[in-house]
């Protein structure tokens, strides 16, 4: 397959990926319409560097240490599981908060978007079922020589695919329109989101088994 034809096919079956829900599309849904669209803008730009991370380690190998080490793979779904609990908890604990908008105040410090982009990434990389994908993806598409460029092009174009799935969903769901009916219905919407990401993190858990 010529090599450009190949960086579509994979770009291709990434937005696919992307696309499905997932925690991390639950995680940016709660932060655009709680907080505002710049968190939910930082929270797209973690999950994609997660993606770009996902890609990096696919291209070296990360499938074929996987299958050599099935130990790693069972410590990735408990960590990754753990950490889906985490932020459910978090979403749930302040189900009945009144919502606030983190915005600059003279006096106060700015937003914590590099605290949201954080939180973005590491629920990317929590889930050890989007890396095994890469790993599958890569190792079906790729030849059996890499050329060097696609080290750079691959991880770069995970980024741009993951990252503007997510914005454009943090756009959408951030308009006015959205906040007020998440203002309205704030106690039942966080507790349905946190609910998800709850049963996605047991469910990474009991898989483990």
């Amino acid at each position: 397959m010529n090599s450009y034809l190949t960086v579509a096919a994979i770009a291709g079956t990434i937005s696919i990926g992307a696309m499905s829900p997932g925690p991390s599309f639950v995680y940016v849904a709660q932060n655009a319409i709680a907080k505002s669209r710049k968190h939910g803008l930082a929270t797209a730009l973690g999950t994609g560097t997660g993606a770009a991370i996902f890609a990096i380690i696919a291209l070296l190998g990360l499938q074929a240490f996987l299958l050599a080490v099935p130990l790693a793979y069972w410590g990735l779904k408990v960590f990754g599981g753990l950490y889906l609990l985490y932020l459910a908890y978090k979403i749930l604990k302040h189900s009945k908060d009144p919502m606030v908008v983190e915005t600059a105040i003279a006096g106060q410090s700015k937003p914590r978007y590099l605290k949201t982009f954080r939180d973005g990434l590491f629920t990317q990389l929590s889930n050890p079922k989007t890396a095994v994908v890469f790993a599958s993806i890569f190792t079906a598409l790729l030849p059996a020589h890499i050329p060097a460029y696609y080290y750079v092009v691959l991880p770069l174009v995970s980024f741009i695919i993951d990252a503007g799935w997510y914005s454009f969903v943090a756009y959408v769901l951030s308009v006015e329109k959205s906040q007020k009916a998440y203002i309205r219905f704030k106690t039942v919407i966080d507790r349905v989101a946190g609910t998800v990401l709850m049963l996605l993190g047991l469910k990474l858990i009991l898989s483990s088994k």
